[in-house]
């Protein structure tokens, strides 16, 4: 089994090298206009080369993905890392379905980081392989998860789009509205870097903070942090020696450990983003709008929308029909308003408001391509800060 687990993490650690490199070759082929066609998408040397790499990383991980399975003997989908690993997988498996149709390299430039912060980030939570626990013990678990995964990962391939479009026509010559909130949505990528250098390298410190607080139900329960406490539990009780005090104390309610995880991502993506802007002397949407010149923007808008044709119908078969037949079965109710389902809930019915203001209002283009980041904006908050903050039933993710 041991063996296997180093297989997996092996394969998992190549493909994201093939990822990156994959990313690289884009950027190439977006440089270089030499066989590009009369729709501007990249056929040349550089593409063909990127798009064959970023198979074999996608070979890589789904041998990442079999391997694990076997070692574990259920889907690993079961917590966070392995989950978020999945939904990068099939990202990068619905960027590959597309590039095929349209032939986009520059898609690939901004889908494939996508990924790689995605893996990245899960990359820093948990890894070993450990039994079911009795309420994820269901075949239900490969149905709903991987089903409603694979409908998010579709649906991101629209905000890759939307970005880029985005990119490309917000006038970055002058401050506004629409240049302050791209730039947002860009930090927001960063701070994921952000959680990924403070993790790591609190990590390499071999930090460690022990604490006995009081759940909601008066009980006293050990927490261990891996990140200095900005905020600390309920009626926190520090136990390590050297190490400081929680500034803040939050209600039993809150998940005191990952919120402050939450907070030191958002302070160390701060601090990267301030020294991109120092090295580049301009926004970032300002520094990223040379790679979508060449690019058609109503080929990016009929992406974004088939993106959402395609994931919406996906992500509701898994995350609520397929959702809700397993609570009956596991909880004896359909539907129980817990933070997991109501944000489930939330994508859905945006998504469903995104398809009729484009089918029947005509949002197209600019106004589609904010509605798409905005619904990815949902997702991630559905899988950082509804998994990491908030307490429910689904807190075991």
């Amino acid at each position: 089994m041991n063996n296997l687990v180093d297989i997996s993490s092996n394969l998992l650690f190549i493909a994201f090298i093939l990822y990156l490199i994959g990313t690289l070759f884009f950027g190439g082929s977006i440089r270089s206009k030499k066989g590009m066609d009369k729709s501007g998408n990249e056929l040349n040397n550089w593409g063909k080369i990127a798009i064959v790499i970023t198979l074999a990383g996608f070979a890589s991980q789904v041998g990442y993905f079999i391997t694990r399975w076997i070692a574990s003997g259920h889907a690993p989908v079961s917590d966070l890392f392995e989950f978020t690993t999945f939904f990068g997988m099939m990202l990068v498996g619905a960027f590959i379905i597309i590039f095929f149709i349209y032939r986009t390299a520059v898609l690939g430039l901004f889908a494939l980081p996508i990924a790689l912060l995605v893996i990245a980030y899960a990359s820093m939570f948990p890894r070993e392989v450990s039994p079911l626990i009795p309420a994820l013990q269901s075949y239900w678990l490969h149905i709903h998860v991987t089903t409603a995964a694979t409908g998010e990962a579709i649906l991101s391939i629209s905000f890759a789009a939307g970005l880029i479009y985005l990119v490309k026509n917000i006038d970055q010559t002058k401050k506004s509205a629409k240049t302050f909130w791209l730039e947002l949505v860009l930090f927001g990528l960063v701070a994921v870097l952000g959680f990924v250098a403070a993790t790591t390298t609190f990590s390499l410190m071999d930090y460690k903070a022990s604490f006995n607080w009081e759940n909601r139900k008066g009980e006293i329960e050990v927490m261990d942090y891996s990140l200095p406490p900005v905020v600390g539990p309920h009626k926190a009780d520090l136990q390590t020696n050297d190490r400081m005090e929680p500034l803040i104390e939050l209600p039993a309610f809150f998940n005191a450990k990952k919120f402050n995880t939450v907070l030191w991502s958002l302070a160390a993506g701060l601090i990267i983003y301030g020294i991109i802007r120092l090295i580049v002397r301009k926004r970032i949407g300002a520094v990223l709008k040379p790679l979508a010149k060449n690019v058609k923007s109503d080929l990016l808008d009929e992406i974004g929308y088939r993106s959402v044709l395609i994931g919406f119908p996906v992500f509701t078969l898994g995350a609520l029909i397929f959702a809700m037949i397993w609570a009956q079965m596991a909880w004896t109710r359909f539907w129980g308003w817990d933070p997991k389902e109501v944000w489930a809930l939330i994508t859905f019915l945006f998504y469903a408001a995104f398809l009729h203001l484009r089918l029947s209002k005509g949002w197209h283009g600019e106004k589609s391509a904010w509605l798409a980041v905005i619904g990815f904006a949902i997702i991630m908050f559905n899988l950082v800060a509804v998994n990491l903050v908030i307490a429910g039933l689904h807190s075991y993710a």
